[in-house]
């Protein structure tokens, strides 16, 4: 979908904080994700997150072409913000990232250059209920046995939790 046909992200949320369910996949679902490197920026990226600025981050699943995660911050948490920061840190996590940074000459086409290897925006949605959250992760939690990459979705190394996070 073209980002001119993308619906409008909406201008108010009435859940205070608001927990959204995030996508983020890579450009020609290129398989550069699923690694340690990128799990271990992934999980430092959050926890700095909720020291510093209390981003939570929920459960999430690393697929290797893509990501999936529940995240929830405040009142003047910018999910578009912060979701170009988690592109640019686990960009640079990958092998694609570094070369991508490599060839870059200065600081600022370097961060463009690893821009380039995400699709561009993301998908949110924001979670109204605890069964919500529930049927959203069962989907997300079986994501790498669909994919068959595992017979049993907790097999899966690149998935885990920051925080608890659910609504009531």
């Amino acid at each position: 979908m073209s980002p001119r046909h993308r619906p409008p992200r909406l201008a108010t949320i009435f859940y205070d904080p608001p927990l959204y369910f995030v996508t983020v996949c890579v450009r020609r679902r290129l398989r550069v994700l699923a690694t340690d490197a990128v799990h271990s920026a992934f999980r430092d990226f959050a926890v700095r997150g909720l020291e510093k600025k209390h981003i939570a981050i929920g459960r999430y699943v690393i697929m290797p072409d893509h990501l999936h995660l529940f995240v929830s911050g405040p009142h003047e948490f910018r999910l578009e913000q912060w979701e170009r920061m988690l592109k640019l840190v686990l960009g640079r996590a990958t092998r694609m990232g570094r070369a991508l940074r490599r060839s870059a000459p200065t600081r600022a086409p370097r961060a463009a250059a690893v821009s380039k290897m995400w699709e561009r925006g993301f998908f949110d949605h924001v979670i109204r209920n605890a069964e919500s959250y529930a049927q959203k992760w069962e989907y997300v939690r079986q994501n790498p046995v669909r994919a068959g990459l595992v017979e049993r979705a907790e097999d899966w190394p690149f998935q885990g939790e920051i925080v608890e996070i659910y609504r009531d």
